[in-house]
């Protein structure tokens, strides 16, 4: 009774499909030729060859997440019906193609696709098919491709967050950074939640599901062609001149006419800098020095302080040992003070050397002795002045 009941069952399904294929046949261009052949029950193999022909398409024990390869022969909103070389044809049900609804729409009678066992036999003995891995693959691979071309990519806003805005492509996440916001948007990156903008791809990394874009890019139509053809024109140590695209903690992003490039904390000055954006706008004008050209990335490694002299050379002209100094308490720490001396030249007094409930204010001007330089590791120890000469000092 149960295997009758199957079997009625797949003649009123193929009834039905067939009915939907009639209703779509001019639009889908599928013939009266093809619509008989879809349904029509293989027959039985006369000779070996056909029965050795018919052993690799029957199927042999499929299991739930077996990956099996087929050709679309037809599509609707609530269905794909996918010839997998079997006597029972394939098909991806509707809730599958709520999530798979971009790669869906692409699909067309005759393409061939990649499709994963869901269900080996459903109750009317149809395979049920995922899509998922495969559009998964496409849409991966299509990044890729987009990274290379330099072509743009419509995306939706979803969420703003730390250092950038989270945005959605066909299901994927994507993360632009403040950084790649172009002018108001960086200031006002709530004004892209649920809307569309274009964006450029700038990495790709399936394996750590990765995806990072740049609206700035798209807007100011940065190619892969454009940065090649601008990065080969600059060389380590020009001087450039660009405008403050981005401010965050580790630095700054500076665009030179479409490039993009990075002045990090540590080469903004000679002395040490606490936050960029107490001495940074976005917009500013500005010089730099090329520490690196980044090719690969598309890239430009810059400092601004390599643009003043060093102000480490020749240090021991300046500072001989034991010669008393004057400075300023630039900051203090659980083993010390540190002493401002110049731009960019500080030195240590060390907690050792101070007398306890004396410590100095930051702020504060005092003398120092200098007590030791190591002008490789730019370190200077300093020690109080001794208001008496203890005996044996020199």
């Amino acid at each position: 009774m149960i295997n009758k009941q199957k079997t009625k069952d797949k003649e009123l399904r193929a009834k039905k499909i067939s009915s939907d294929i009639s209703s779509t046949s001019k639009s889908s261009s599928v013939t009266a030729k093809s619509k008989r052949a879809l349904f029509e029950t293989k027959s039985e193999p006369q000779t070996m060859d056909e029965l050795l022909t018919m052993v690799g398409t029957i199927p042999l024990g499929l299991k739930r997440g077996d990956t099996v390869e087929g050709k679309v022969i037809f599509v609707s909103s609530k269905e794909i019906l996918i010839d997998i070389g079997k006597k029972s044809f394939g098909i991806v049900a509707e809730w599958e193609l709520e999530q798979v609804a971009e790669y869906a729409k692409q699909l067309k009678i005759g393409d061939k696709v990649i499709a994963q066992v869901a269900n080996p036999e459903n109750d009317i003995g149809y395979v049920i098919l995922s899509l998922r891995r495969a559009s998964s693959e496409r849409r991966w691979g299509l990044l890729s491709q987009l990274k290379e071309t330099g072509e743009d990519l419509d995306v939706v806003g979803l969420e703003v967050t730390k250092g950038g805005v989270l945005v959605d492509w066909q299901g994927l996440r994507g993360f632009i950074p403040s950084t790649q916001l172009e002018g108001s948007l960086a200031i006002q990156p709530m004004a892209l939640i649920n809307k569309r903008m274009k964006v450029k791809v700038l990495e790709v990394d399936r394996a750590m599901n990765r995806l990072v874009l740049s609206q700035k890019a798209s807007a100011l139509g940065v190619t892969p062609t454009f940065q090649k053809e601008k990065l080969d024109k600059i060389k380590t140590g020009d001087t450039l001149q660009g405008v403050v695209s981005g401010i965050a903690p580790f630095g700054i992003f500076v665009d030179i006419e479409g490039l993009e490039g990075l002045v990090h904390i540590s080469e903004i000055a000679w002395e040490k800098v606490e936050n960029p954006a107490n001495l940074f706008k976005v917009g500013n004008k500005l010089d730099v020095v090329v520490l690196d050209v980044n090719q690969e990335e598309g890239k430009l490694n810059l400092s601004i302080k390599r643009l003043t002299p060093d102000p480490w050379k020749n240090i021991l002209d300046r500072y001989p040992l034991e010669s008393t100094i004057k400075g300023k308490v630039v900051r203090n720490a659980p083993y010390g003070s540190f002493i401002s001396l110049e731009p960019g030249v500080e030195g240590l007094l060390h907690i050792s050397k101070i007398i306890s409930g004396e410590e100095p204010k930051i702020g504060e001007n005092i003398e120092c002795l200098i007590e030791h330089i190591d002008p490789v590791r730019r370190k200077i120890s300093l020690t109080l002045v001794p208001k008496e000469k203890p005996v044996g000092y020199r």
